[in-house]
C-alpha cells in the first residue's frame, strides 16, 4: 500500500505550475500561495497546485528570493541516502560515457544540470573541489560527499580528499557562511598537505590553485573549445586576449603557432600563466603582456601580423539589468579584434554569461561585422564541453556560447 506524504506542503501559483510542469526546478518567492506555517529552512517540502494536485518536492529556504530547489517531481520518490546515491552513480556513470578515458579533469556534479540544485563538483586529478550554494543541500553534503567518495574510490578513481570553495556572497544571501577549506570525516582520507595539484588537459600540463584560484580554481568548461582552437593554430600568429591562466594561448602554441600573444589585466594571471608555459617547455613560444585588452586592441595595428585572434572574456554580466552595457563592450572587443585582422584571418570569440542569449550574442556578432565592413564564415559553433550538460528545460545550464569564424 502506497505510503501518505508526510512532507510539509506548499501551494504554489499558476506561474509556478507552468514553470514546474515544462521541467524548470525553481519556485520563486512571490510564486507562494501565503500560509499560516511554512517549512524549515533547508527542509524538503511538497509542492501542490490551487487545486491540491502534487507538482514536485524541493528544498525550502525564506532566506533565498528562489524560495523552492525542486528535486523530483515524482510522488513516489522517498528522499533518504539512496535517493541521493542513485543521483550520484547516474552523473557518474554519465561522464564515463560523454567523456571517456577523459576524466582526470572534469565537471562531476553541474547543479541543478545533474539534480543536485547548487552543488558545484569538480575533479581536479587527486582533489575534488565542491561549492555548495543550496541550503538544502549543505544540510545533507556529509552524506552526498562520502558517497561520492566511495563511488569513484569503488570505480577505481585515486583520490586524496575533498575541498570546499564556499567563499561565495551568495552562500550569505542563502542564509549560510561563507569559507573554505578541506571537507573531513571519520574514516575518511588524510587531506593533502598542499592545495595546489598538477592537472593534465588536452595534453598540456597546468598548475591548479584550488584554494585561491577563481571558482573551483581551474575553468573546465573550455577544455574541447582549446582543442579547436589548437587545431586552427598551426603556422599562425595569434594574439589570445583575457588569457587567464594561458590556456587558449598554449594550447595555441601546443597546435604549432608561429608565435603567441597571450595578455591579460592581472599579473597575477600572468605570472600564472608564464609558469604553465615553462611547465609545458613552450615559453619561448609564447610571450605574455599584463594589459587592459580594452586599451590594447585600439593600439595594435594590422601590421603587427596577428592572423588569429582569442576573444575569452569574463562575464561582463551576471544580471539582467546590466545586459545592455556588456552587450556594449562585447562589441567593443570584437569590433576592435575584427578590423586588426587580416581578410582570410581567424577569430575565437565567446560569451560564458547566460544573460548573455546566443540571439543577443549573435546580434552583436552581426553588428559588429558590419560596422567592421567585413563578413563572417562560420567555422564552428559550440558550447560547454559535455561534463556541464545542458538541460533544455533549464536555459541556465545553457551559458556558454564559443565561435570560430574566419574573417572574410
Amino acid at each position: 500500500m502506497k505510503q501518505p506524504r508526510t512532507l510539509p506542503a506548499l501551494t504554489v501559483t499558476r506561474k509556478a505550475e507552468n514553470s514546474i510542469r515544462e521541467g524548470h526546478p525553481w519556485v520563486y518567492d512571490t510564486e507562494i500561495v501565503p500560509q499560516e506555517a511554512y517549512p524549515a529552512d533547508g527542509d524538503l517540502a511538497d509542492l501542490f497546485n490551487r487545486q491540491g494536485k502534487y507538482l514536485g518536492t524541493g528544498f525550502y529556504n525564506s532566506h533565498s528570493k528562489i524560495r523552492v530547489r525542486v528535486i523530483s517531481t515524482n510522488a513516489n520518490d522517498t528522499f533518504g541516502p539512496e535517493f541521493w546515491e542513485r543521483r550520484l552513480r547516474y552523473a557518474w556513470e554519465y561522464r564515463k560515457t560523454v567523456m571517456g578515458d577523459d576524466l582526470s579533469c572534469c565537471r562531476i556534479l553541474f547543479g541543478e544540470a545533474d539534480h543536485f540544485p547548487g552543488l558545484t563538483v569538480d575533479r581536479f586529478q587527486n582533489v575534488l573541489v565542491a561549492q555548495t550554494l543550496s541550503l538544502g543541500i549543505e544540510r545533507r553534503k556529509e552524506m552526498i560527499f562520502r558517497k561520492l567518495y566511495e563511488i569513484l574510490r569503488r570505480d577505481g578513481q585515486n583520490l586524496d580528499g575533498i575541498y570546499e570553495r564556499n567563499d561565495v556572497n551568495l552562500r550569505e544571501r542563502e542564509g549560510m557562511q561563507e569559507g573554505k577549506g578541506f571537507f573531513l570525516w571519520e574514516g575518511g582520507p588524510e587531506p593533502p598537505v598542499s592545495t595546489e595539484t598538477e592537472i593534465v588537459e588536452n595534453g598540456i600540463r597546468y598548475a591548479v590553485d584550488f584554494e585561491n584560484g577563481q571558482k573551483t580554481g581551474f575553468f573546465l568548461d573550455q577544455k574541447y573549445n582549446r582543442l579547436a582552437v589548437s587545431r586552427l593554430s598551426r603556422g599562425r600568429r595569434v594574439l589570445d586576449c583575457f588569457t587567464h591562466t594561458g590556456s587558449f594561448a598554449l594550447n595555441a602554441a601546443k597546435g604549432g603557432a608561429i608565435h603567441v600573444h597571450a595578455v591579460d589585466i592581472s599579473e597575477d594571471a600572468i605570472e600564472m600563466a608564464k609558469a604553465n608555459a615553462a611547465r609545458n617547455h613552450l615559453e619561448g613560444a609564447v610571450t605574455f603582456q599584463a594589459a587592459n585588452v580594452f586599451d590594447l586592441l585600439p593600439q595594435e595595428r594590422r601590421e603587427e601580423g596577428f592572423d588569429f585572434i582569442i576573444l575569452d572574456p569574463p562575464a561582463f554580466t551576471k544580471s539582467r539589468h546590466t545586459v545592455d552595457r556588456a552587450l556594449r563592450g562585447y562589441k567593443e572587443i570584437n569590433l576592435r579584434a575584427m578590423k586588426l585582422l587580416p581578410r582570410g584571418g581567424y577569430l575565437a570569440t565567446c560569451s560564458c554569461s547566460h544573460f548573455m542569449t546566443e540571439d543577443l550574442f549573435c546580434s552583436m556578432l552581426r553588428s559588429a561585422a558590419f560596422d567592421a565592413h567585413v563578413s563572417l564564415r562560420q567555422i564552428e559553433a559550440r558550447q560547454q564541453a559535455p561534463d556541464h550538460p545542458i538541460l533544455w528545460n533549464v536555459p541556465e545550464t545553457n551559458y556558454l556560447k564559443f565561435y570560430l569564424f574566419q574573417v572574410t
